[in-house]
């Protein structure tokens, strides 16, 4: 009697079934692992790109009002250079340029 790796069906032993069943189970195990790695490694460059871009808008918000602010200066010691009573006038209800006249 023969061991049951050399019995053949047809030209196809039983060992070269084996092996080629192990082979095709590595390799889709392999492919797998890497698809689920890179899935992984994809959905933390995402998160992270979320994050800055809320980061980003925040500081963008806070520097759109640093911006009308000082725009708001610039407008008031304009009105301050041209005409100083309608500052006067309004300083009673615009404490920035109350501001911008005692930095002046």
């Amino acid at each position: 009697m023969t061991a049951i790796e050399h019995k053949e069906l047809k030209g196809i032993t039983v060992k070269n079934l084996v092996v080629t069943i192990m082979s095709t189970a590595s390799i889709v195990a392999s492919v797998m692992t890497t698809y689920f790695g890179l899935k992984n490694d994809i959905t933390e460059i995402r998160n992270e790109q979320n994050t800055e871009a809320r980061i980003n808008n925040i500081r963008l918000k806070v520097l759109e009002g640093e911006v009308t602010l000082l725009q708001k200066e610039v407008d008031d010691l304009k009105l301050l250079h041209t005409n100083p009573v309608a500052v006067k006038n309004s300083v009673s209800s615009n404490p920035t340029a109350l501001n911008a006249i005692a930095k002046r």
